[in-house]
């Protein structure tokens, strides 16, 4: 992933959110409602763009951690998809920037992982109960 254009989030408020976080190595952004928040680019599986959100993240020893949530709606969010198809992405932590693999959590990690992730965002049980789909946690690990 090199200097190629990024697009952000066509949600204007996580757009805004990203650019203040870029702006301001994290300092603006970085917690979100008072939760942590890392910025995650993933190259589009049709379009070949690079395409970037933010979202909560936890910790699991080295490794990062978020969940495709997408609020509990009935289809997986597209930078889950992105990543499943292309597992190389660029993380942004704050001021720190890093390469990393994406991996969905085996149904083993998961338990453990989901109840991290749960501790810094309640809602995701909430979320669960919204869809059939089984909503993964991603682990983000540096290369």
């Amino acid at each position: 992933m090199s200097e190629e254009p990024v697009i952000d989030s066509p949600r204007d408020w996580v757009a805004e959110h990203i650019q203040r976080y870029v702006q301001t190595d994290g300092a603006d952004g970085h917690l979100w409602r008072g939760v942590p928040t890392l910025l995650l680019t993933t190259r589009g599986r049709r379009s070949g763009m690079l395409r970037r959100t933010a979202l909560i993240y936890g910790r699991d020893g080295d490794r990062y951690l978020v969940v495709a949530s997408r609020g509990g709606a009935p289809a997986h969010p597209h930078w889950y998809r992105n990543l499943v198809a292309e597992p190389n992405v660029r993380v942004q932590v704050a001021a720190e920037t890093f390469l990393a693999r994406a991996r969905t959590a085996t149904p083993e990690e998961k338990q453990d992982l989901w109840a991290i992730m749960v501790a810094i965002w309640p809602a995701y049980d909430e979320y669960q109960t919204r869809t059939q789909r089984e909503i993964p946690v991603v682990i983000l690990e540096r290369n």
